[in-house]
Order: structure tokens, then C-alpha cells, then sequence
């Protein structure tokens, strides 16, 4: 008896001292238990392969590539494309399928004005009179804004007039955030071609996108900023006025600074 219990407590004391001996990094003297064989010549060329599949990175390969644009509402905007044109975004849109609000279209609402224009009008989304005739602010909010124009001492053709969104949201509810994501991106290059000296946005949706932030119309309105190279300005969208005209009064204060920036 005494025997056999010598017998498993040695192996026992033999695994303790190994796994000592393991802690203090002294395996050369020692077979490993859980090490497997070497494997023989022949094996190694098989591993060639694998390593074939892998290469090394190269110069090119540790080259970071450059990020890809922002275009939600508050994010920048993306770079400049130098050469580009009216026509050329216009077409870059195409018969667009992009988002949601394209099976409920009558028309895409591009823009229209001078290109040369010194004063460029963003607004919010086509309404029911835009999407049937294809142009901006053609209804009741586009009659007021022309009055606007000419309060300036300037006509429409004089001018430029876009929205952010270029299709006509069902009900003429507001534009939901997907959307000014999808479809800000023709906003951006259409003022990076204009190169206007101001752009005046119209309403909340306007100015958010562009600054790239959430902020109040009410607070921000009648203000200038700097944008890409060029003046940003806000007021009240005409529609804002057909509901509340006690604005008309905070409208004029801002058509007032805008005729004196422009001279």
C-alpha cells in the first residue's frame, strides 16, 4: 500500500516541479509535455504556398486612401471639383432613383437663374406648383420671394434659385434627414460652380445644411458666415411669411443688409 501511494504521489510531485520550472522559463532542459514533434523536411515546402498568398506590404499598399465625403446634414461638405459645371451636375443626376421621394415626382427641380449670379436663394424642397412645372419657386412662396428680388433692386433673371432637395416630398411635408443626405451632395457643387458672392438660405433646412449644424432660424437668421470661400446669409422662408406676415417686418430688416453687402 505504501508502495502504491509512492508511486502517484512522485508523478504528481514530477508535474509540480516541471510546471515551476515552466514559470521560470527554464524549457531547454526539458522536454515540453504539450509540445508536438518537429515537423520532417518534407512538411516545411507545404507551407510555401500559404506564405505565397500573404506577400509583404508594399510603399503603395501602406498609402492610407483618401476618405470618402460627407454628405449627411451635419457633416461638411465634400471637397471642390475643379471644371465642374451646371450641366455637367445636372446630368450627373440624371433620371435620379436615389432615395424615396423619386416615385412620387412629377419632375426634378434642378435650379434656375444666372449662372454668373451674384446672389444665389436655397431653399427647403420643391412644392406641389415646382414639381409640375420643373422650376423653383414658381407658386404662392415663389411670387412673395420675387418681390423679395426686386425689393433688392434686382430682377430673377439676375439671380440664381435652388433647394436642397430637388424632388417634391409627398404632402410637401418636410425633407427627412436620408433624404438631404442623398441629395445634398447637387447642392454642394451646384454653389461650388456658381461661386456666387452670398448665398441667402432660406428657412431652417437650408441654413443647417450648409453650416452643417442643427440651429434655429429664429436666432441665426439675419446674420453673415463664412462659407467655402464666399458669404452665407439667412431669413425666413417665403412660405414662413405666407403663415405668420408679421415677419414681413424681420424679412426687410435682412433684404436691407443684403442690398447694402451687395452695394
Amino acid at each position: 500500500m505504501k508502495g502504491e501511494r509512492r508511486e502517484e504521489t512522485l508523478p504528481g510531485k514530477l508535474r509540480a516541479r516541471l510546471d515551476f520550472y515552466e514559470e521560470l522559463g527554464l524549457t531547454p532542459f526539458y522536454r515540453r509535455r504539450d509540445a508536438r514533434p518537429a515537423a520532417p523536411p518534407m512538411e516545411m515546402k507545404s507551407e510555401a504556398p500559404r506564405a505565397a498568398e500573404e506577400p509583404p506590404p508594399t510603399a503603395a499598399s501602406l498609402v492610407a486612401a483618401p476618405p470618402a465625403p460627407t454628405l449627411s446634414l451635419f457633416g461638411e461638405a465634400p471637397g471642390r471639383l475643379e471644371g465642374d459645371t451646371l450641366e455637367r451636375i445636372r446630368a450627373d443626376i440624371g433620371d435620379c432613383q436615389r432615395c424615396k421621394l423619386a416615385p412620387h415626382r412629377k419632375n426634378i427641380v434642378f435650379g434656375a437663374g444666372n449662372p454668373r449670379a451674384q446672389l444665389v436663394f436655397v431653399g427647403e424642397a420643391p412644392g406641389a406648383d415646382e414639381d409640375v412645372q420643373g422650376l423653383p419657386f414658381v407658386g404662392r412662396a415663389g411670387q412673395l420671394l420675387t418681390h423679395w428680388v426686386e425689393f433688392l433692386g434686382l430682377k430673377r433673371d439676375d439671380v440664381y434659385i435652388c433647394n436642397v432637395i430637388k424632388c417634391r416630398p409627398p404632402g410637401n411635408r418636410s425633407p427627412e434627414r436620408d433624404e438631404i443626405e442623398t441629395c445634398s451632395q447637387f447642392l454642394f457643387r451646384q454653389l461650388d460652380a456658381l461661386r456666387p458672392r452670398l448665398i441667402c438660405c432660406l428657412g431652417s433646412v437650408a441654413l443647417q445644411t450648409l453650416l452643417g449644424k442643427a440651429v434655429a432660424i429664429t436666432r441665426m437668421r439675419g446674420q453673415f458666415y463664412d462659407y467655402r470661400g464666399t458669404k452665407l446669409f439667412a431669413t425666413f422662408h417665403p412660405a414662413y411669411l405666407l403663415r405668420n406676415p408679421p415677419a414681413d417686418r424681420q424679412v426687410k430688416e435682412d433684404l436691407r443688409k443684403i442690398r447694402q453687402f451687395l452695394g
